[in-house]
């Protein structure tokens, strides 16, 4: 049976990518964006087969309820929290925009949450299912650096989700990781960026794709190796 993968966040940039790499693997994926009529690449890319693209907004309750419900009992055999922001522009010691902050974190920390819950039933009907949030180095507590403080803080805090979740979802089977996906050239990454969006969307396969259990709730780079909390 071919395996299933949601990809959230996937109109643009690493989640598009992804979907794109994922697709060309030969998964069947669900490809999830805000506004889907926005969303034309997707749309464009989705025609050639093989990947079905859903409207879902992360941190829209009801959204995501429809989106779960729409699923119905499909298992899911990896689900990639790939939806992010930046948070704002006023980042600093003396320029924070405070609204942008909590905004980072309802996207960056508590979707990831949110949404892996809500299709925890789904998750459960694959064997050896994934949980996988895209997340960043920025949010590493061993490197340190300035700036940033509403992305830098979502993104550590996200990490720290996905630690704890992999020890209550060990039981069940179901491997959950943060992966960092590379300073990437994207809108988010900016064009001075060290790797293109393709480099990381397939080293982030490869690596999703020779987890096991015994690798969840390490903290991963889309190189494969392990990244210092």
């Amino acid at each position: 049976m071919t395996a299933t993968v949601v990809i959230t966040g996937a109109a643009r940039g690493i989640g598009f990518h992804l979907t794109r790499a994922f697709s060309l693997a030969g998964y069947q994926v669900i490809a999830t964006a805000r506004r889907i009529s926005a969303a034309k690449a997707l749309r464009d890319l989705a025609s050639r087969g093989g990947i079905e693209v859903v409207e879902l907004d992360v941190i829209d309750p009801a959204s995501l309820a429809a989106f779960a419900a729409w699923l119905g009992r499909r298992p899911i055999d990896i689900l990639i929290n790939n939806a992010g922001v930046m948070g704002g522009e006023h980042q600093s010691l003396e320029d924070m925009d405070y609204d942008a902050w909590l905004h980072a974190f309802q996207v960056n920390t508590l979707a990831p949450f949110r949404v892996t819950t809500a299709l925890l039933p789904n998750l459960g009907r694959s064997s050896g299912a994934k949980v996988i949030t895209l997340t960043s180095q920025m949010g590493s507590l061993h490197r340190k650096s300035t700036g940033r403080y509403a992305y830098r803080s979502s993104k550590a805090a996200a990490n720290k989700v996905m630690q704890v979740m992999a020890l209550e979802l060990r039981d069940r089977g179901i491997i959950a990781c943060p992966i960092h996906p590379g300073w990437v050239r994207t809108d988010m990454g900016g064009p001075h960026a060290s790797i293109s969006v393709e480099e990381s969307a397939k080293g982030v396969l490869s690596v999703i794709e020779a987890l096991t259990l015994e690798d969840s709730g390490r903290f991963w780079t889309w190189e494969g190796s392990e990244h210092p909390w």
